[in-house]
């Protein structure tokens, strides 16, 4: 299976059982540490995550708000880069070999390593979408058909302020999802309008062809039960980030680590539990 096959088939494994969205949580690599990024990660699966977006640190992150920007600093303080990332992918890829993996982050690490390096790492890691921020779509069509190439699904953002041409260009070269940006602003910030999200949604899938996820403003499993009756994925990156940090910072050094896996695990799991009840809402409507 390459590695955009493995993003079609979770959102194929999400209509078949008629769930109403699939879970995708972010989370940088490298914090709490680099050490417990991989075991992280298996515990979001089997909390019911459907596809991990895994955040490369970078030190200037202009579209994060303050919690991922203290993780990014917290990772890059501990070494995390973008080689030792691709690291972390094919040491998941040893024990997981389904659950989609996409990269999220800035151009800066790329360019600096190499855009074909980039990909021919990537595609060996098993990585199997890339989002990368400040790479707009009018100047992607080298580098995603290059991504395109090894199966590396380029992912875009689109916000409320994108016009029709962004969504139409975002259209034509996106695979895999579209992560709309539910929110004005940076990550963790403002609150979630349901009918504004639904409207705006409406507008993307007449020239999106591909799942429309959602991210920014979402808490909790209520706000994400209410994105789910209209989003194809839930994205949630600034409060499991935030959870992590409330347990790491009540415990002893030594037993930080379990700490931040087991509340992470704990709270995706009440949201997987949350969509899954809208699952049974919109069924039985």
């Amino acid at each position: 299976m390459t590695m955009t096959d493995r993003i079609a088939a979770a959102f194929a494994r999400l209509n078949q059982s008629g769930r109403a969205s699939a879970l995708i949580p972010y989370i940088a690599a490298g914090d709490p540490a680099p050490a417990i990024t991989v075991p992280l990660m298996h515990a979001l699966v089997k909390a019911g995550a459907d596809i991990v977006e895994l955040g490369v640190p970078f030190s200037d992150p202009m579209a994060d708000g303050p919690v991922i920007q203290r993780a990014a600093e917290r990772a890059i303080a501990q070494g995390m880069g973008l080689g030792r990332v691709l690291d972390t992918v094919a040491e998941f890829r040893r024990d997981d070999s389904h659950t989609p993996v996409v990269l999220m982050g800035y151009a800066n690490p790329i360019e600096a390593m190499g855009q074909q390096v980039f990909v021919e790492r990537a595609s060996a890691a098993g990585v199997d979408g890339l989002l990368v921020v400040d790479y707009p779509p009018e100047e992607m069509d080298a580098f995603a058909g290059m991504l395109e190439g090894a199966g590396i699904a380029p992912i875009f953002l689109l916000a409320p302020t994108s016009t029709e041409a962004r969504m139409q260009a975002v259209g034509r070269v996106a695979r895999g999802y579209v992560y709309y940006v539910s929110l004005k602003g940076v990550t963790g910030s403002g609150t979630l309008n349901t009918d504004d999200v639904a409207q705006r949604l409406a507008v993307i899938r007449r020239h999106v062809g591909i799942p429309v996820g959602v991210g920014f403003g979402i808490r909790d499993a209520e706000s994400a039960s209410r994105i789910a009756q209209h989003a194809d994925a839930v994205v949630i990156g600034s409060k499991l980030i935030e959870t992590m940090e409330q347990a790491v910072a009540s415990v002893p050094p030594a037993q930080q680590a379990d700490a931040a896996i087991e509340a992470a695990s704990q709270w995706l799991a009440g949201v997987r539990r949350a969509l899954d009840q809208v699952k049974r809402e919109r069924t039985s409507a």
